[in-house]
Formats: C-alpha cells, sequence, structure tokens
C-alpha cells in the first residue's frame, strides 16, 4: 500500500513537472523596451516572411493582399489549420496588439492570452529574427487596413486539438540555432538569415518526423506535400544543380534555367523574394549553393 502511495506521488509529481516544463514562455517586456519601428524597413520584412501569401483571402491579388483577413486553409497531418485574421481590425484581428505581442506571437509562439499558436504559424523559424526586424514588421503592419472577417477555428484531430502539448513540442524542436552552422562569408550569413529566419525556407522545403519537427539533418532536402499532392523539392546543391546567377534569376522573375515557371505557394514566395532589394536575393543564392548536399 505505501508503495502505491509513493508511486502516485511520483505520477503527480511526473506530472506536474511536465505541466511546468510545457507553460507558454512569454518575452519579458525588456527585449523590446528600447525598439522604435522603421515602417519602411518592415515593408522589406513583411514581405520576407510571406505574412501576405498565408493571411491574406484566398487568391487575393495586388492591394487585396495586404488586406489581411484570413482564412486560406492549410491541410497537414495532424488536421487543417485555418490562417486567422492579423488585419489591424481591433477585434477580429491583431489591431490592438502591442510590439511584445507580436514578438511573443512570432518568436515564442505565445499568444497575448498566453496560450500556445501551434507551429502552423513557423515561430520555429522566426525565433532567429532580430527584434529590430519584429519591430520594423509591427510599424509596417500598423499601416495596414483593417478587416472585421472573424478567424475561423482550426479543424484538427485528437489529440493535437489540445494546445497544450504545444508545450512539449516547443521543448522538442523550438530553438534558435543554425540549421546550418559556421563561418558564412558576410553575403552567405545575410542569406542565411533570409532563407532560416525570414522567409523560413525549411518550413516546407524540409522533412519533418512524426511529431511535425524539422529534420535539421536533412536540411532543405525535400518533403512530401502537405496537401497530398505532389512533393516540395530538394533544393540542396547537389540536386538543384543551379548558379548563383540562376537563382537570382528565379527569385526574381519566377522562370528556372529550364524556362519553366513557379506555380503553386511557391508563385508567393518568388513575388516577395522580387520585391527585395537584389543584393537580398543574391544573399539568398550564396546561402543555398552553401547547404550541406543531401541525395
Amino acid at each position: 500500500m505505501r508503495i502505491m502511495r509513493w508511486l502516485v506521488v511520483l505520477g503527480l509529481v511526473g506530472i506536474g513537472g511536465l505541466y511546468l516544463l510545457a507553460r507558454p514562455d512569454p518575452l519579458s517586456a525588456a527585449a523590446v523596451a528600447d525598439l522604435t519601428g522603421d515602417a519602411t524597413r518592415g515593408e522589406l520584412v513583411f514581405w520576407a516572411t510571406g505574412c501576405a501569401a498565408c493571411h491574406a483571402a484566398d487568391r487575393a491579388e495586388g492591394e487585396a493582399e495586404l488586406i489581411l483577413s484570413g482564412g486560406q486553409r492549410f491541410p497537414s497531418d495532424f488536421g487543417t489549420f485555418v490562417a486567422p485574421n492579423i488585419s489591424q481590425d481591433p477585434e477580429h484581428g491583431i489591431g490592438n496588439w502591442t510590439l511584445l505581442d507580436l514578438a511573443n506571437a512570432i518568436t515564442r509562439g505565445v499568444s497575448p492570452e498566453g496560450e500556445h499558436y501551434y507551429p502552423a504559424l513557423p515561430y520555429a523559424s522566426y525565433a532567429k529574427m532580430e527584434m529590430q526586424d519584429v519591430s520594423d514588421l509591427h510599424a509596417f503592419m500598423k499601416t495596414l487596413p483593417a478587416d472585421a472577417t472573424p478567424s475561423q477555428p482550426h479543424d484538427l484531430d485528437f489529440p493535437f486539438s489540445q494546445r497544450e502539448a504545444v508545450g512539449l513540442w516547443k521543448l522538442l524542436f523550438l530553438t534558435d540555432d543554425w540549421a546550418v552552422p559556421g563561418n558564412l562569408t558576410p553575403t552567405a550569413t545575410r542569406g542565411r538569415y533570409i532563407a532560416e529566419a525570414l522567409a523560413h525556407c525549411g518550413e516546407c522545403h524540409t522533412p519533418r518526423n512524426m511529431l511535425g519537427g524539422m529534420e535539421t539533418a536533412r536540411w532543405l532536402a525535400g518533403a512530401p506535400n502537405p496537401s497530398g499532392e505532389g512533393r516540395v523539392p530538394n533544393i540542396t546543391p547537389a540536386r538543384l544543380g543551379w548558379t548563383a546567377a540562376d537563382i537570382v534569376q528565379y527569385l526574381t522573375t519566377g522562370f528556372t534555367p529550364e524556362y519553366d515557371s513557379v506555380g503553386g505557394h511557391m508563385a508567393h514566395v518568388v513575388e516577395n523574394m522580387a520585391r527585395l532589394p537584389e543584393s537580398d536575393r543574391l544573399a539568398l543564392a550564396e546561402y543555398l549553393l552553401a547547404v550541406p548536399d543531401v541525395e
């Protein structure tokens, strides 16, 4: 009987320990206290991070891409995620968010209410963002229109519908380590920041394990398309086979060296990259050619 009591006590201690470890871990106010955002720089961060590609209404084009009303659906092995409204509407969007709220959301996956966000929001990549870029992004987003479209709930299977489990996922996979470490040239280092943090290339191009974590040992080696249609390609140098000029041309025009044109969700990525300075596309190309080969 005494052994049973001890087992119960130990079990409760273990559960309590897991609960403490899995709690949301927001930033302190000091992380953003001295920052002032620049909306002009923030616009470049906005396009590099691809906010409109996911949060604009489905098939939105032109100025309509800046109305971040949400609603696009993203199927996965865990269910279907629905992009929320992140317009400046104070009730249905994020119009009343502070800089700290935004920083916690995109670098820690924590809501203003202190709940976990699902990693469909690619904070596993955004965690590497510089806080000045987050501040600039916040300043630019404050200039965008409001839209009163209510956000729709995700359609997730149990147990993935339980947000508490996301805290354990973060313990395993949320890190600010670079997937391609080591000494890179200044240009390639800038490209790494764009690819691994802002543009979150690995979120689609890197295979995932059964828990949905990116397999960084096979960085950018390609993965099944979450929609179930086709495969996201391997873009490591051995398989891509492009020169730096080819990569820059593709990210500028959407045409491959074989004169194929970009399609699917990648078309949004190219549109975003084409809005950046050419020096950033050159940096991204140099980085991609420095990524370890994965056949």
